[in-house]
């Protein structure tokens, strides 16, 4: 059959490419043809795949509709799978209701944001990443960035400027906040001017700053307590030997008999109570 994809076809596709109704029906009494949805059926044998379940479920929301959100998520292999209904959206307006789809009517949903791979209709990446922001938390948001990112699907710089064409829509706050919390960066005198009160808040002494220990260049050091904390600008696409000597220089200090804390300039900034705290259980327990 000419329109089908995944053992899946529309009554529509079968009658556009001659079918007639009588030769539809005798195909189902036959076994060929197994109904799944109004106007939708399994070709040969019923749904077993995960991909024919999404087929079908696009073919069942008719003209315009994808595959959206935690779906879309799954078929890009950056959100996990859920059982339970599927996800669409359809791009006009229609009163389907069926239990196990979830369907979102989006008239706005433009068509460029919609791609078809592997022979679905699916959201493209960067609008399902702005659909998750609406139904993940931070953490499985920032996963599913990262994941985008790991398959080659899209970067975070390209994903915060494609945002600029989302502008309010739901999920651009919350993912820009993500974007911005990971590549965020104070100059060096910045964070020094935040970073001093911090410390002398948690009881701290005023630490060596720029010094040289165990052969690396510190942010801040207590001789003393034997402290070191580093501060990290943060940024996606951080390269293999970047985050290799990161790791060599925390194991050097910790061989070495020192606690290496690791801060990123946001938190800094943005989270100062944060890092308070962890400042201040940390000298804490050196002392004793």
């Amino acid at each position: 059959m000419a329109q089908e994809q995944h053992g899946v076809v529309a009554r529509r596709d079968l009658l556009e490419i001659g079918f007639s109704p009588s030769a539809i029906e005798h195909r189902i009494h036959s076994g060929r043809l197994h109904p799944i949805a109004r106007g939708v059926y399994a070709v040969g044998w019923p749904l077993s795949s995960r991909r024919q379940q999404w087929m079908a479920a696009v073919l069942a929301g008719g003209e315009g509709a994808c595959l959206s959100h935690r779906s879309a998520g799954a078929f890009w292999k950056i959100a996990e799978h859920r059982p339970g209904p599927i996800s669409i959206s359809v791009r006009r307006h229609c009163d389907l209701h069926r239990p196990d789809l979830h369907i979102h009517v989006r008239c706005r949903l433009l068509r460029h944001n919609v791609v078809v791979s592997d022979g679905i209709p699916v959201t493209a990446p960067a609008q399902t990443l702005l659909d998750l922001a609406t139904e993940l938390s931070p953490s499985q948001l920032e996963r599913a960035v990262n994941e985008a990112d790991k398959h080659d699907l899209i970067d975070p710089e390209n994903l915060r400027t494609a945002l600029s064409a989302f502008a309010g829509q739901p999920g651009v706050r919350a993912l820009r906040t993500l974007l911005d919390r990971q590549t965020f960066r104070l100059s060096d005198t910045e964070l020094e001017v935040l970073f001093r009160p911090i410390a002398a808040s948690a009881g701290l002494p005023v630490p060596l700053t720029k010094d040289m220990v165990n052969g690396f260049e510190v942010d801040f050091y207590w001789p003393d307590l034997r402290l070191v904390v580093e501060t990290d600008g943060w940024r996606y696409h951080r390269t293999a030997s970047a985050q290799t000597r990161d790791a060599l220089r925390d194991q050097t200090h910790t061989a070495s008999g020192l606690v290496p804390l690791r801060f990123s300039h946001y938190q800094v900034k943005y989270e100062p109570q944060h890092v308070l705290r962890i400042l201040a259980r940390t000298a804490t327990n050196l002392r004793r």
